[in-house]
């Protein structure tokens, strides 16, 4: 109990620091993160799953994240961009807060710029230049979890922007400024 406690205000101060000093949020993040990093997907378009230890002894792990930049693709045209590290760890921060085996629900990750205009002209959440477009944001829910509490424990990261979609059921992060909408 007392280690939560410890955790949890450790947490807390490093939420203030980010919204003094933003640049720093991301390095507040990686130091409080676990040597070793698994994050797990569920890719609702395609149907794949994946379980990847991408951070292993210090490093990252190339083909782990080869692997989360495939399930994290385009589902509409196939492409494949590098998902930005920050975000990843970004994900493994929230994981951590959920539960261990926290298995991410994608509904976007990274949108190809001719994929990304295509969803523009049918809906006004999608903005022309999206982070999704440079692998730093991430559409999901997680089963099991409410989406709106979801909200909650994103946006206590501190780490970047966090919408909000009830309707759709799903939550947005991403590595660009601290904002919610």
């Amino acid at each position: 109990m007392d280690c939560d406690r410890r955790r949890f205000i450790k947490i807390g101060a490093q939420a203030a620091l980010g919204v003094l000093f933003p640049v720093s949020a991301f390095a507040s993040i990686k130091r409080s993160q676990p040597l070793e990093r698994t994050l797990r997907f569920y890719n609702t378009h395609t149907g794949e799953s994946l379980e990847a230890c991408y951070y292993s002894r210090g490093h990252y792990q190339v083909d782990a994240l080869e692997k989360i930049d495939h399930i994290l693709r385009d589902h509409y045209s196939g492409r494949i961009k590098p998902v930005h590290r920050d975000l990843l760890n970004l994900l493994s921060s929230i994981s951590l807060t959920i539960g261990k085996r926290t298995r991410f629900h994608v509904i976007s990750g990274y949108r190809s710029p001719k994929t990304n205009a295509m969803l523009c002209k049918k809906s006004r959440g999608v903005v022309r230049h999206s982070l999704h477009m440079e692998g730093k944001a991430i559409d999901f829910r997680v089963s099991g979890y409410d989406t709106k509490r979801l909200r909650t424990t994103c946006m206590k990261q501190q780490a970047g922007g966090v919408g909000y979609y009830p309707k759709s059921d799903f939550v947005h992060v991403d590595t660009g400024r601290v904002r919610y909408w």
